[in-house]
Order: structure tokens, then C-alpha cells, then sequence
């Protein structure tokens, strides 16, 4: 049957301008990470992404190593592109990145000019796409000279393979450091990545809204359900086929007794409020307006209609704020922030 995307689909979406460029996100964008590879059935795939066009959700977020296996996400994405998208491009953001391991040898990860083009290069094929909106250094890499690397994006933007260049999981010095050798090419840092949630608040204690506020680049954070964590999955313990499960992504320990009361004690303040847990979590990580865009994962479209929810709340008193804050316990769950990445 041939998709035909709702006409409502822009009615109840907000959009938030990137930093100070002229790009509009949407507050909820998807991300197609670790469940979107080759042990996912392909028709579940479409059904989650036609969902998420119908909800408004424009914004699609894929780097070159998310399946599994490593390729296969952009793959799968680049037929739903090819079929149920056909004609809908100009209506999409779609996003893509390189930095951590794609393929053997001393050329396959990090942040050299040769891997960072070689691997967009390779992300546009699978894709099928002439250029992805956004391509980003995934990580920072202590290795390579940071100038070489955004370097790399400057070039891949002005080849007209990305619109904009973005960074991922840099801390607020080398975000700095980084902006400013982008600012100087001319190809200014449109955005940010960080992992951010009620249970990991390193962007907090490093600074990094801060600092993305005043370079004026926007931020768009990864895992703000905690991999599931603030989700009603684990409300009654760790159900079978769950990612603490599967060793997908979320790691032997997150779950435990300490945590499981947390999520347990922060639901109540998300039924208080007249919203699930994952729709507070991500009202949460929204306030205020300084993360322009929350990017979710999911493995069924309920979940994505459940999300796409917290846009109509996004408001929190002072007293629910120092509840959420009285329960909430940094759990440690943060994989990507490198503390070592200062000279």
C-alpha cells in the first residue's frame, strides 16, 4: 500500500530554531540507533518512521556504525527514503556521522580528514542521497589534531555532501575550541549531540548549555529516556526482551534496586502532572528552551505517539522541578562524555 503522509501532520509539532541559524527542528526527533538493524523486520521499520512523519517528526537521526549490524540502519533507511519518503526529501532533516568503529584497520574510527570523508562518502551511498542535512564528528579524538577534523566537516559542507556540520559528546572546552576553528573556515558548528536525562546531568556540571548558548549552536540530546530507563519498562522490574536484556546498548548494572526506586518514585511525578514517564522525561530535558530537540529511539510506533505527548506540557513549577530533583539520583549511565578530553 502506498504511504500518503497525514495532512496533519504539522498541526500540534513545535519547531525550534537551531542556535542562531535559520534551521527549525522538531521538538521530538527519532533516532534509528541500535533498533533498526537487520533484527528488526523491515515493515516494523516503515511503520515507525511513517509515525513519526505523521506526528511531525521531520527530523531523522543516523550515523555510519547504527544497526547492527554497522551500515545496515542507513541501509534500511535509504529504502523507506527510496519509497514511502519518494518525493518528501525537501520536507526532512536527515542526519549522519562518523567517529566511532566502521571498518578494519588504522583508517576505520576517530576523526582523521581521510576516515571522516570516506565515511560520509560511504553513508550517502547506502542512503542513496546526493547530501544528508547535517554530518557530525561523533566523538572527539585525542589523536588528530582537532583542526584537521573540523577541517574534514568544512569540507565535507562545502562539497556540498552536508548542509551543516555538527559535533557529538564534546565537552564544553573542545566544543568551544571546535566552534571557533569552524567559525573561522566558515562553516559554523550548527549543533551539538550530548547524552542528557534526568539521571545523567554531565552537560550541567561541564557547562556545555552554557557554552553552546553563548557560541549560538544548538543542541539536540541523545538518550533522554536513559536508554528506556524513564520509561514505564522497567516500573515492575526488567521484562523480558528489554535492553537490559538484549546487550544492545544499555549496560549490565543501570538496572538495580537504587535505580529501579528512582524510576518508580519519578513516575508518581509524572502521573501527578497528568503525563507518562517518558513524556515528563522529555518535557524535562525541553524546558526552558535551551536543548532544542530530544532525541528518542523506539522499538514500536506506540512509542513514538506516546512521546510526540510531551510537547503539549513542557511547562514544570518550581516545587515539581525540586521534586524531580529530590528523587532523581545520578545513576552513571553516561557512556559518551569523556572527562579526559582537556589537555
Amino acid at each position: 500500500m502506498t504511504y500518503i503522509p497525514a495532512e496533519t501532520r504539522y498541526d500540534t509539532m513545535s519547531y525550534r530554531r537551531c542556535g542562531r541559524s535559520g534551521l527549525k527542528l522538531p521538538a521530538i526527533s527519532l533516532g534509528l540507533w541500535h533498533n533498526f538493524g537487520w533484527d528488526t523486520p523491515h515493515q516494523l521499520k516503515r511503520e515507525m518512521c511513517q509515525t513519526a512523519f505523521d506526528n511531525g517528526i521531520t527530523h531523522f537521526d543516523l550515523a555510519n556504525n547504527y544497526g547492527p549490524p554497522a551500515g545496515s540502519a542507513e541501509e534500511a533507511f535509504g529504502e523507506i527514503l527510496a519509497t514511502d519518503f519518494a518525493g518528501y526529501r525537501d520536507e526532512l532533516v536527515i542526519s549522519s556521522k562518523a567517529g566511532y568503529l566502521m571498518w578494519d584497520g588504522p583508517y576505520g574510527e576517530m576523526g582523521s580528514r581521510k576516515y571522516l570523508i570516506s565515511s560520509c562518502d560511504a553513508s550517502l551511498k547506502r542512503m542513496g542521497l546526493e547530501y544528508v542535512d547535517i554530518f557530525y564528528s561523533h566523538r572527539f579524538d585525542p589523536e588528530t589534531p582537532l583542526e584537521e577534523t573540523m577541517g574534514a566537516l568544512d569540507q565535507i559542507v562545502r562539497s556540498g555532501k552536508a548542509l551543516y556540520a555538527g559535533i557529538s559528546s564534546y565537552n564544553s572546552e573542545k566544543t568551544r575550541e571546535a566552534a571557533a576553528i569552524l567559525r573561522d573556515l566558515g562553516t559554523p558548528c550548527l549543533i551539538h549531540q550530548p547524552s542528557y536525562n534526568m539521571l545523567n546531568r554531565w552537560v550541567e556540571k561541564d557547562g556545555l548549555l552554557d557554552t553552546l548558548e553563548d557560541e549560538g549552536i544548538g543542541s539536540i540530546a541523545f538518550t533522554p529516556l536513559a536508554q528506556g530507563m524513564l520509561t514505564n519498562k522497567y516500573l515492575n522490574g526488567v521484562p523480558e526482551g528489554s535492553r537490559a536484556t538484549q546487550g544492545k546498548s544499555l549496560l549490565d548494572g543501570f538496572i538495580n534496586e537504587r535505580s529501579l526506586a528512582s524510576i518508580a518514585a519519578l513516575n508518581d511525578v509524572a502521573q501527578a502532572r497528568g503525563q507518562t514517564l517518558a513524556q515528563m522525561a522529555l518535557a524535562w530535558v525541553l524546558r526552558g528552551g535551551r536543548v532544542t530537540t530530544a532525541l528518542i529511539g523506539a522499538s514500536r510506533a506506540s512509542q513514538i505517539v506516546d512521546c510526540v505527548g510531551a510537547v503539549s506540557n513542557l511547562e514544570f513549577t518550581q516545587a515539581e522541578l525540586d521534586e524531580i530533583d529530590a528523587r532523581a539520583s545520578e545513576e552513571d549511565i553516561n557512556l559518551w562524555a569523556a572527562s579526559s578530553q582537556s589537555d
